[in-house]
């Protein structure tokens, strides 16, 4: 069997050299919209004492290793999340950066163990205003794909299509599990914790094949992934708001408090930003935080140190809505790439040679 070649073949290049152009023309479009709207671009370590706190995120560590031959832990970062929140605490105002992160087990054809994550801030502001910035920056990147003469007003991935210039649906979690998956999600949130046995009924009444050790966030995965997912964002982007807050451990509580202040934009059935009304209590995220790190070391066998730096700037940060959009994935729909490595310039090998 022949094996590939690389990307840097000059004819295996050559294929995507056009997506490779666009994403030029989309980085550039894109600072300018930001720059036009006051905000500042800031560059943020990648190397951290926190990867990030997620119980099913998975990071690459290494070593800092001091003059004097002492050793400590670093992580390369999952976001620039915990950093930009730190320069919010600082008094920044309205921040944007276009972030190299890193990802563990992460591997296919919208999944790449490095990426970039696009990232933007807004202190003072609702998460609601975040939902208009990615409307514009939809726009903005359709015209940018088409080389700002003719907007490309279908997006396509996998027969699903949308059109990125038409105003995005704005749906809730509860409604779509109700509608592309017959489960009323509100039901199983009515206790001071989340019932397990009860969504692992409806699940199974709708068909979702389940792990008998499967928890209520499993679960809710598992329905998210399978039945509701591929539902959004055809047609029209999607905005698919008021996330359970169990799965919201960044976020502020909504109105209900069973519910957060989270959103994630879908587009042709692609997951493409996930933004929030961003949590401010320190006291409250770290003992979320401990939370998710215990069922991290439970299933993984593992956990992630908790930033302490991050929590003691939580309670000097102004309120503020944040999001991170994954910049390769929009470029993919943009260009109409099948295959992330497409819109990468050099993308990582996929095994040692």
């Amino acid at each position: 069997m022949t094996a590939p070649s690389p990307w840097w073949d000059p004819d295996v290049y050559a294929d995507r050299r056009s997506f490779l152009a666009a994403r030029g023309r989309i980085t550039a479009t894109l600072r300018a919209w930001f720059g036009s709207r006051g905000f500042v671009e800031v560059e943020t370590p990648i190397l951290q004492v926190s990867p990030g706190n997620e119980t099913h995120l998975h990071a690459l560590a290494t070593e800092i290793i001091a003059p004097d031959g002492g050793r400590s832990r670093r992580y390369l970062h999952t976001s620039p999340e915990f950093a930009c929140k730190k320069l919010l605490a600082a008094g920044e105002p309205k921040i944007f950066t276009f972030a190299r992160v890193f990802r563990n087990r992460e591997r296919g054809p919208l999944h790449h163990p490095e990426f970039t994550m696009l990232e933007w801030y807004r202190a003072n502001e609702p998460y609601e205003t975040l939902m208009e910035d990615c409307a514009a920056l939809l726009a903005e990147t359709a015209k940018a794909a088409g080389n700002n003469a003719t907007p490309l007003k279908e997006w396509r991935f996998k027969e699903r299509a949308a059109d990125p210039l038409a105003a995005p649906e704005r749906l809730s979690v509860a409604d779509a599990f109700t509608r592309f998956a017959g489960i009323d999600i509100m039901a199983t949130l009515s206790g001071s914790q989340p019932n397990t046995a009860k969504l692992a009924e409806a699940a199974r009444a709708a068909g979702i094949r389940l792990a008998d050790d499967d928890t209520w966030s499993d679960i809710f995965s598992r329905v998210l992934v399978e039945r509701v997912e591929p539902q959004l964002g055809i047609g029209r982007p999607t905005l698919l708001d008021e996330y359970p807050m169990p799965e919201a451990a960044l976020a502020r509580p909504a109105k209900d408090p069973r519910l957060a202040q989270r959103f994630e934009l879908y587009a042709c059935g692609v997951e493409l930003a996930n933004g929030f009304g961003e949590l401010t209590d320190p006291v409250e995220q770290r003992a979320r935080f401990e939370r998710a790190m215990a069922e991290r070391q439970r299933i993984y066998g593992e956990r992630y140190p908790i930033d302490p730096d991050f929590i003691t700037a939580l309670a000097r940060m102004p309120p503020a809505s944040g999001i991170a959009l994954g910049f390769d994935r929009l470029v993919m729909l943009a260009t109409g790439a099948a295959r992330i490595e497409q819109v990468l310039w050099a993308p990582v090998a996929d095994a040692d040679p």
